[in-house]
């Protein structure tokens, strides 16, 4: 974890040489690495969606085979290896984003540390420049910092609860939960920790209009219309376009 942390440091660093200010230097710093994540994040959702689609013959097998455990292992391999999936894809993404984001954490709690500033009075210097309304990144008990985590993590939270989940109740009970953490933590955390979290909370927001419901959409509709294909025994278009391809080559 530390050479992630020292990674990230550096890179703080570099963007604080640049635009001079500690705050906004966490905004564009926490922007950064979101928007590194984003592929990760694509990936996710499209193996997510790949396993929902299956879900009914997955259940299926788990119902046929229920007192043959190698069996039922072995027809849902064939299930998985047909759609061309690997059930632990989607799991991996996730994986790889919580280590780079406790690093994150790490980082802008202890700056020093982890090589943004030299020493400790240069980081005090850095910090008490302030940022916007903030007059002190290092300073705690910000009551501004704390209503903005909490509001922004519970519109977050409210905008990745569908109405038609499985587990949608849990998410709605969620979302108080995190919106009552991210209170607790805007006002304990340091400043600089609060930005981090308030920008983060705004861009998983501005994601998911952007590209997560999008994309959601696109793979529902995607699918719809393979089926409607099937059923009418029609090839879909991109069936039509894959040919050709094959045909000019």
């Amino acid at each position: 974890m530390s050479i992630i942390s020292n990674l990230l440091g550096h890179i703080l660093r570099i963007i604080f040489e640049f635009v001079n200010n500690y705050g906004l230097s966490i905004v564009v710093f926490t922007l950064f690495v979101r928007l590194l994540l984003v592929p990760l994040m694509v990936k996710q959702i499209k193996s997510q969606k790949a396993m929902q689609d299956i879900q009914p013959k997955i259940k299926e097998i788990q119902e046929k085979y229920k007192n043959k455990p190698e069996k039922q292992q072995e027809e849902l391999m064939k299930i998985y290896q047909e759609a061309k999936i690997n059930p632990l894809a989607g799991c991996l993404p996730l994986l790889i984003q919580m280590p780079i984001l406790i690093g994150l954490f790490n980082v802008l709690r202890e700056p020093v540390l982890y090589g943004v500033f030299q020493n400790a009075d240069v980081a005090a210097q850095a910090a008490q420049a302030g940022f916007l309304w903030i007059k002190d990144i290092s300073a705690t008990g910000s009551v501004s910092l704390a209503l903005l985590s909490g509001v922004s993590a519970y519109f977050m939270q409210k905008m990745m609860t569908t109405g038609d989940d499985q587990t949608a109740n849990m998410m709605k009970s969620m979302t108080y939960v995190m919106a009552a953490m991210s209170l607790f933590w805007g006002y304990t955390f340091q400043a600089g920790l609060a930005i981090y979290w308030i920008t983060s909370n705004l861009f998983s927001i501005a994601q998911y209009q952007l590209i997560t419901s999008p994309l959601k959409a696109k793979l529902a509709d995607s699918k719809e219309a393979v089926v409607k294909d099937e059923k009418s025994g029609k090839p879909n278009s991109n069936a039509k376009s894959d040919k050709k391809d094959r045909n000019k080559k």
